[in-house]
């Protein structure tokens, strides 16, 4: 009978692929992603009953619901096939809940949309797991209780309108903190020593390369060496001593390959390599997921599911990729065993990790198919996969120690003797490694032989302040703090930017002085909530929901206890934040203040709301248009902020960033 079963999927793309996969016996619909949620205008948690939700079909939905219902009307089953995830869980639950149908409604999962992983899962329909719902439920609950009662402490401190929540919060201190070890960072100035060393000619070495060595010790003691002056003295000193070999030292060192990508790294490596961001990442990522048309396979997901964090491989796709590269790469290059690689404690041991669903198909022969942006990102999640079933990289290390009267040099370099699992994938670290073997091979030395100093050389160095946070350090942060899950990375970031708490200035997050402003309110008043230690203890808890372990209502109540104590304590001692400015209303004379609104900071009459006049605060860069004669502004939009001249809209110039420094 044809379209006698029901399937309910979140995307239009995925259930195309589904359709294609299933055939006419099965009709597929799309959710459009969540239905129900918490109410938005009120709280919609009953927190003296037990922190019960109050769900309520989200405004705009109703039409996608009353469509799924008609959809389910006469089918023999239906089978729910949403995301192999708690968010995925708790939607289709949500769904079954509002359908109330008599037919079965059964749960499918799948962490690959090929023809046999989704003919498997609807052979073996399950229940679906309540304790994946609770600890979904739990994470709402939460970020609701938060953002509901946390946004109208921002509201009379700072401005209308600002948002707080329970995760990006903790994300946003990172940030600011970095930026203030930045800010408080002091530059010192050292030297280094360098030789340009070479032996004696001979008749076995009739054109030795030269090598560098490095001052190390003086008299035993770590070489610090702080200004030219101390430099210039030992360079003088040096060049007159002999330079002899003291001890030489060899030895074998291997490079393992990494995992396959989980999220969390998927998203560190697509940022350092294609200079992603998280957001884009896993936008391409969910496109080679769903389903991409690819000719007479179409269309077929290219990917396993991109939320996971679990490095787990399925034998099955092990035994693949090993014959693959047997065939492709040599028996050499293939361990004796699979590879196989730790699980973190709490990482979903049911899912696996990122990985092509056939390694068969290799980038090059689906590049016609993909986008530019996906063919890059497979590549780099392709090559990946191959690399961790792959033997290590091997190189021979060389060091040697070189006396010079008190001073002591070394100099090392490596070789690379075997490239192993590099011949299908690099990082940026080894493509480094690379680079210094190439400018600094050690030749055969012997101890107590004497060698020619070609050029003695110093340089001048500052120590550097850490790094701003990029997409990828960021993450790497929060996974290694125990901060989100691999749904929530890309969203904590878009949510910071989004609010313009942070933005993203050449690839890096930079803290705005409206989150500054946010970040210190939070930390006066709820130093707990926004602790880093404390919330990843949260993130604990709700696995220990998913994992049966602890109940919603334990994980609320030690949540809630202490946060009830700082919101009580905010609420009674907040004061509006009012900054007087050095100029004066034009309509009404009176000072005029700093205050933030939708687009921005803007400068408003201390007599409002009887005098409503405001004003922008201009950057102090004239507009590049010719005879123009207005300022720069800085404005926010949908996209994020940019500068607009004040003439707006005689002149329309914009700019994301300003054209000049600012005048003095």
């Amino acid at each position: 009978m044809k379209n006698k079963n029901l399937v309910i999927v979140e995307s239009p793309t995925k259930a195309k692929t589904i359709s294609k996969i299933l055939g006419e016996e099965f009709s597929v619909v799309s959710s459009m992603g969540h239905l129900i949620d918490l109410p938005q205008k009120k709280l919609g948690v009953e927190i003296e009953k037990d922190f019960e939700p109050e769900y309520v079909v989200i405004p705009g939905r109703q039409k996608v619901l009353t469509l799924l219902k008609k959809e389910a009307k006469n089918k023999e089953a239906i089978y729910v096939a949403t995301d192999p995830d708690r968010e995925g869980e708790a939607i289709g639950w949500q769904i079954k809940q509002q359908l109330l149908k008599k037919a079965k409604i059964l749960r499918v999962t799948f962490h690959e949309i090929t023809p046999s992983a989704v003919k498997e899962s609807f052979n073996k329909p399950r229940d679906f797991n309540k304790d994946m719902i609770e600890a979904q439920v739990g994470r709402r609950v939460l970020d609701r209780i938060v953002g509901y009662f946390l946004s109208p402490l921002l509201w009379k401190k700072i401005a209308r309108g600002l948002s707080a929540g329970r995760v990006q919060s903790v994300a946003l201190r990172l940030i600011i903190e970095r930026e203030r070890e930045i800010q408080k960072f002091i530059t010192r100035e050292y030297w280094e020593i360098e030789a340009e060393l070479n032996k004696a000619p001979s008749l076995q070495f009739p054109t030795p390369s030269p090598f560098v060595a490095k001052l190390d010790k003086i008299e035993d003691k770590k070489a610090e060496i702080k200004n030219k002056e101390e430099a210039d003295k030992l360079v003088h000193d040096i060049q007159t001593k002999e330079f002899k070999v003291l001890e030489v030292k060899k030895s074998g060192k291997k490079r393992y390959a990494d995992p396959p990508f989980i999220t969390s790294t998927m998203q560190q490596e697509a940022f350092n390599k294609l200079r992603f961001n998280a957001n884009k990442t896993m936008s391409v990522a969910q496109q080679l997921y769903e389903g991409i048309d690819i000719g007479q396979d179409n269309p077929i997901g290219l990917i396993t599911y991109m939320r996971t964090d679990s490095p787990r491989v399925a034998p099955e796709a092990i035994s693949e990729v090993r014959e693959y590269i047997a065939r492709n790469f040599g028996k050499e290059y293939l361990p004796e065993k699979p590879n196989y690689y730790k699980v973190k404690k709490l990482a979903q041991e049911a899912h696996e990790a990122i990985r092509p669903t056939f390694v068969s198909r290799h980038p090059d022969s689906l590049k016609t198919f993909l986008t530019p942006e996906q063919h890059k990102l497979y590549t780099l999640i392709y090559n990946r996969f191959l690399a961790s079933q792959m033997l290590p990289a091997e190189y021979s290390v060389t060091t040697a120690s070189i006396e010079v009267g008190r001073y002591l040099f070394t100099a090392s370099g490596s070789t690379l003797v075997f490239d192993g699992f590099m011949v299908a994938y690099k990082n940026n670290q080894e493509n480094g490694e690379v680079d210094n073997q190439k400018k600094n091979i050690i030749p055969v030395l012997g101890k107590g032989e004497v060698l020619e100093l070609i050029n003695l050389i110093s340089s001048q160095h500052f120590t550097k302040p850490p790094a701003r946070y990029s997409d990828s350090s960021l993450i790497k942060a929060l996974e290694e703090d125990g901060i989100g899950r691999p749904s929530t990375y890309a969203p904590i970031i878009y949510t910071l930017i989004l609010r313009d708490y942070a933005r993203r200035l050449k690839g890096y997050l930079n803290p705005t002085e409206l989150g500054c402003k946010v970040c210190d309110l939070l930390v006066e008043y709820f130093p707990k909530i926004i602790d880093v230690g404390f919330t990843a203890l949260m993130e604990e808890g709700l696995d220990g929901i998913e994992e049966g372990r602890l109940s919603r209502l334990k994980v609320l109540k030690d949540f809630y206890a202490p946060f009830k104590v700082s919101l009580d304590f905010a609420q009674a001692n907040i004061k509006k934040e009012i900054i007087t400015t050095d100029q004066f209303c034009d309509k009404c004379g009176k000072p005029l203040i700093e205050k933030w609104g939708r687009r921005g900071k803007f400068l408003s009459c201390s007599g409002f709301p009887k005098c409503k006049n405001s004003k922008s605060i201009t950057s102090g860069v004239k507009c590049p248009e010719a005879e123009c004669g207005g300022e720069l502004i800085e404005r926010r939009s949908k996209r994020g902020f940019f500068y607009g001249c004040s003439n707006f809209p005689k002149c329309r110039f914009t700019s994301r960033t300003l054209p000049q420094d600012k005048e003095e």
